[in-house]
């Protein structure tokens, strides 16, 4: 282990010589016993390979930028929560001044989802995308279950759209502060998004994030 890594594990966490770590490269877990801690490097012995989780369910979440604080506390759930996907939207009603300073945050966010993903015993950091319209994103070539939260009355309760659902892919769009626009309910709905409620009460961004993840997993996810 190299660089900003080395640095915290031997000069924050104080890690000596002997003391065994979960490491991972993204796609399997090993066991690793520190051998030797350097100024910028750590050296493991890999003791053996360890059962590496999946989730069965590959989820994308499109999430429209909100006030930082919101979406970066999101991001953070959405990581523990197990999302593969995370495409920030420039929505039609999200403040225009936090887009101009979204790709400037894109760093930041990168290191959320990756403590995240270290806190969680994730194997797959989540790939973050760049800043997109949401109409461009609806039309993406994704396959799996199409679901887009709103707050209008006439939207279909969550627990119904998910029952006897077996979908091993999912796409979840979350809105801003103050909805989604008319064009893009119908921008979503001609790209097979399905309208879903999650009740009477109107709730946060990030809070919608955490609510709509936790019964998709329940829903879709491992027994």
């Amino acid at each position: 282990m190299e660089g900003e890594a080395a640095h915290h594990l031997g000069r924050v966490l104080r890690a000596q010589t002997g003391q065994l770590y979960e490491l991972s490269d993204g796609e399997r877990v090993w066991l690793g016993r520190i051998e030797s801690v350097g100024r910028a490097r750590v050296q493991f012995a890999l003791v053996e390979e360890l059962p590496a989780f999946h989730p069965s369910v590959d989820v994308t979440l499109l999430l429209a930028v909100v006030k930082f604080d919101a979406f970066e506390w999101a991001l953070e759930k959405a990581t523990e929560l197990g999302v593969s996907t995370i495409v920030p939207l420039a929505a039609g009603r999200s403040e225009k001044a936090l887009l101009r300073g979204a790709a400037k945050r894109a760093e930041r966010w990168k290191k959320i989802l990756l403590e995240a993903s270290q806190q969680s015993r994730r194997v797959r950091v989540p790939v973050l995308d760049e800043v997109a319209k949401p109409e461009s994103t609806f039309a993406s070539p994704k396959d799996g279950l199409r679901v887009m939260l709103s707050e209008r009355v006439t939207a279909s309760p969550l627990r119904m759209i998910l029952k006897g659902q077996q979908a091993t892919k999912a796409i979840i769009a979350i809105g801003p502060e103050g909805g989604w626009t008319d064009a893009e309910f119908e921008a979503a709905q001609s790209c097979g998004f399905l309208e879903a409620s999650l009740g009477r009460l109107i709730l946060r961004t990030e809070t919608a994030v955490i609510a709509a993840l936790v019964s998709l997993n329940y829903a879709l996810g491992d027994e």
